[in-house]
């Protein structure tokens, strides 16, 4: 098993969106490392800290899981889409997608603030300067460690 972070931004797709829906494919990536982490190493039953970016208060606001295998995005051959690409061939897509199924809502968002100030996260992706990927590999004992900071404010 392994996990991962998926950024979205609140207004466009927030944790509250998930629960409502109860599966969502997490479709519009268009960063080819993020693309990568979709299409060759997430599976089925993989862990997800479904993450609230570009707001007041950024954090993890719940977790999730990969709920099927990746697949192409079809956004990206649907001109009417904000995320259509035009040189990605039907053939041979370039962009991905896998299904995330919510878990539950945390009762406080462990926020960005807070990952940053603990130091036994040590290179994690989310707080190096200048980082901007919407998906992202967490190990396990960092995974652990956020919810442990979770648990704190239950």
């Amino acid at each position: 098993m392994h996990y991962w972070l998926m950024k979205s931004e609140p207004d466009a797709f927030s944790i509250d969106d998930l629960a409502r829906k109860g599966v969502e494919p997490w479709d519009g990536v268009r960063n080819y490392q993020a693309r990568n982490f979709l299409r060759d190493a997430m599976r089925t039953g993989d862990g997800v800290l479904f993450y609230h970016s570009s707001c007041e208060t950024p954090g993890v606001a719940g977790i999730a899981e990969v709920a099927g295998a990746a697949r192409p995005d079809p956004t990206q051959f649907d001109r009417r889409s904000a995320h259509y690409d035009p040189d990605s061939p039907r053939e041979a897509p370039r962009w991905w997608l896998v299904d995330v199924r919510f878990v539950r809502k945390l009762a406080h968002p462990v926020t960005l603030e807070t990952l940053r100030r603990d130091r036994r996260l040590g290179d994690f992706a989310l707080t190096r300067r200048g980082n901007r990927l919407s998906v992202l590999p967490v190990s396990a004992a960092q995974w652990r460690l956020i919810l442990d900071h979770a648990q704190e404010h239950a």
